[in-house]
C-alpha cells in the first residue's frame, strides 16, 4: 500500500510539473548571435551572449559594432537586434487567462535597429500582450511584423504586416496598413504615417538580419573554432576571460592526454566550416588567440 501511495504521489508531482512547464516555459531564449554581444543582468553583472541562454526580467541585451542578436519569445515570436543596440526586457511571462495562454513582454529599444515578427506562428493559438517602446514611441502588439530603430536623431516604427496601436506623448493612433512607417524626430512632433518602399524595407532589414559568412553562432550549429590551448589553467582562463569580457561566447575544456592535462578555449555553435573559419580569422592575433583551428 505504501509503495502504491508513493507511486501515485510521484505521478501526481510529475503531472503538475509537466502542466507548469506548459503554462510557463522559458520566456526568451537566444537562438543566434553575431558577436560581440552581451547580456547584462539587474545586478550589473555582464557576460557574453551565448546560444541557448534564457533571458529574464530586467536583463538587457547589448550588441557591439557589426553585431546582431536573434531571440525567440515563448510563443515563437522572433526578436532581432542590430548593431550597437540596447534592448531592455521586462514583464516577461506566460499565463492562463480565460482558458487561453497569454504571452506578455515589454521590450524597450533604447538604441539600435529592432524587429519583432510573428509571421510564421500558425501553431500558436493563445494571445499576446507585447509592448515595444522605441524611446519615445510605444507600440502595442497582438500579432504582427514590426521593424523599428532608435538613434540620436529620431525614432522609427515601420509596420510590415498586421496592426499596431501607437502612442507618443499625447498622440495615439492605429497603424493598420502594411508597409507603412512613422518617424518621430527628437523634440519634434511626429511625421504623418507614410508608405515605405520594398527597397527601403530591404535596406532596413539588413540592419537586423544575421548575414552569412561573418562567423555568427546559431542554434543547432555543430562546428567549433579552437582559439587557444595551454597546459597552465591560469593562462587558458586569461584568454577565456578576455574573450567573454569582449562579448565572445568562449568555453574552456580540460583535455587529458596520457598523464598531462591541457586546457582548450573554444567557441561552439557555428553552422558551417566557413563560419567557424571566418570567426577564427576575425579573432586571430587578438586576446591571446594565435592559430585558430576548426573542427566539428
Amino acid at each position: 500500500m505504501k509503495i502504491k501511495t508513493l507511486f501515485l504521489l510521484l505521478m501526481f508531482a510529475a503531472t503538475c510539473a509537466s502542466a507548469a512547464a506548459r503554462v510557463a516555459p522559458p520566456t526568451i531564449v537566444v537562438e543566434g548571435v553575431q558577436m560581440p554581444a552581451w547580456v547584462e543582468h539587474a545586478s550589473g553583472a555582464r557576460d557574453a551572449l551565448r546560444i541557448g541562454a534564457t533571458l529574464t526580467n530586467k536583463d538587457r541585451v547589448i550588441t557591439g559594432p557589426g553585431a546582431r542578436a536573434l531571440l525567440r519569445l515563448s510563443d515563437g515570436s522572433l526578436i532581432k537586434l542590430g548593431e550597437n543596440g540596447l534592448l531592455a526586457l521586462d514583464d516577461l511571462g506566460q499565463k492562463k487567462f480565460q482558458l487561453k495562454d497569454v504571452v506578455t513582454a515589454s521590450l524597450d529599444v533604447l538604441s539600435g535597429a529592432f524587429r519583432f515578427t510573428t509571421q510564421a506562428l500558425s501553431k500558436f493559438r493563445g494571445e499576446r500582450d507585447v509592448k515595444v517602446r522605441i524611446v519615445t514611441i510605444t507600440v502595442g502588439i497582438r500579432g504582427t511584423d514590426l521593424w523599428g530603430k532608435a538613434d540620436s536623431t529620431r525614432d522609427i516604427a515601420c509596420l510590415v504586416e498586421g496592426k499596431v496601436d501607437v502612442t507618443r506623448g499625447e498622440q495615439a493612433f492605429t497603424m493598420d496598413k502594411p508597409m507603412s512607417f512613422y518617424v518621430a524626430a527628437k523634440g519634434q512632433p511626429g511625421d504623418p504615417v507614410a508608405p515605405v518602399s520594398k527597397e527601403q524595407l530591404d535596406k532596413w532589414s539588413l540592419e537586423t538580419d544575421i548575414a552569412a559568412g561573418g562567423g555568427a553562432l546559431r542554434k543547432g550549429g555543430k562546428w567549433r573554432v579552437y582559439l587557444a590551448e595551454a597546459s597552465d589553467q591560469a593562462a587558458a582562463l586569461k584568454v577565456y576571460d578576455e574573450l567573454r569580457n569582449a562579448g565572445y561566447a568562449a568555453e574552456i575544456r580540460p583535455v587529458k592526454a596520457e598523464d598531462a592535462v591541457s586546457y582548450r578555449v573554444r567557441i561552439s555553435n557555428l553552422m558551417t566550416r566557413e563560419e567557424a573559419t571566418a570567426l577564427g580569422e576575425k579573432l586571430k592575433g587578438k586576446m591571446g588567440v594565435t592559430e585558430p583551428k576548426v573542427s566539428k
